[in-house]
Parts: structure tokens; sequence; C-alpha cells
């Protein structure tokens, strides 16, 4: 399976989640939930993450997940704990931990990022996520596009 990853477009530029991962500041990113939600435990060592800045409708970067580490039921003790542990690679700002300081977390290290050029333009269907798996990314490519099956999200 291969993921597709909406990154935040909020902030100054150089603070832009997609802009720290091409500059090599953010080598994690973190999805969480009250309970569990994509991508927790649904994302794998090997697999491939593409990203997109919400709002382009493009494709543009992707990179190969290194590890994953999920959580379930932390304390606000613990998600501050994992935060510190990992704001290095996370690179969070003050309003992305509040946005996830959640009890279930799904932290995705990832390396050899790459800069998809050109832009792969993203078919965006009703309904989608901030974060969807599919078998390839043509599933969800201009021209190669296929609907998208919300049966490979639950769990």
């Amino acid at each position: 399976m291969v993921h597709l990853v909406y990154c935040d477009n909020t902030g100054k530029k150089g603070e832009r989640v997609l802009n720290k991962i091409l500059s090599g500041t953010k080598t994690i990113v973190v999805r969480g939930a009250a309970g569990r939600k994509i991508p927790h435990s649904r994302v794998f060592d090997g697999e491939m993450l593409y990203f997109m800045e919400k709002g382009t409708a493009l494709i543009s970067a992707k990179a190969l997940v290194k590890s994953v580490q999920n959580y379930i039921k932390l304390t606000d003790d613990e998600i501050i704990k994992i935060f510190d542990d990992y704001q290095d690679k996370l690179a969070l700002t003050d309003k992305q931990r509040l946005r996830w300081h959640k009890k279930c977390l799904c932290l995705v290290e990832f390396e050899q990022v790459e800069i998809i050029e050109p832009a792969l333009a993203f078919d965006h269907q009703g309904n989608m996520d901030d974060w969807l798996i599919i078998e390839k990314i043509e599933d969800v490519v201009v021209g190669t596009s296929i609907p998208y099956n919300y049966k490979k999200s639950k769990f």
C-alpha cells in the first residue's frame, strides 16, 4: 500500500509542514485522535508516503517509511513526553502540539525524501480524509484515478 498525506498549509512558508519535510527539518509526521483512526496501525516500514500541501491539488513529494510507532490510551503527560522526545524530528509548532495532543497517536518516520517533478495532479473526490491509504498513487492522479474505496481505510 501507499499513503497520501495532506500537509497543513498554515503558517509562514518556512514553517509549513511540506517545507519542513523538503528541507529535512521534519522527518516524522504525526496523526492523532481520541480513538484509533487512520493511519494508526495501518502504515508499515518500507511503504511509500506521498505528500501534498492542502489547497494545491498537487502531489509534490514522496518518501520511504523508516519506522512507525502506534500509541493508544495515552495520558496527557505521556503525550507531552512523546512530543518532547521526538521534537527534533517532528518539528511541531505550539499550535500543532495542541492539535495533535490526542490519546491515540501514530508517528511515522520517513527517509529518502524526493521532490516529484512535475508534481502529480490530485483527483480529489468527496469526503476524503487527510491521510489516504491506496494501492498505488495512480489511483488518485488525474487521468488514471479510480473511485476511492473507503474499505481500505476501515479497521
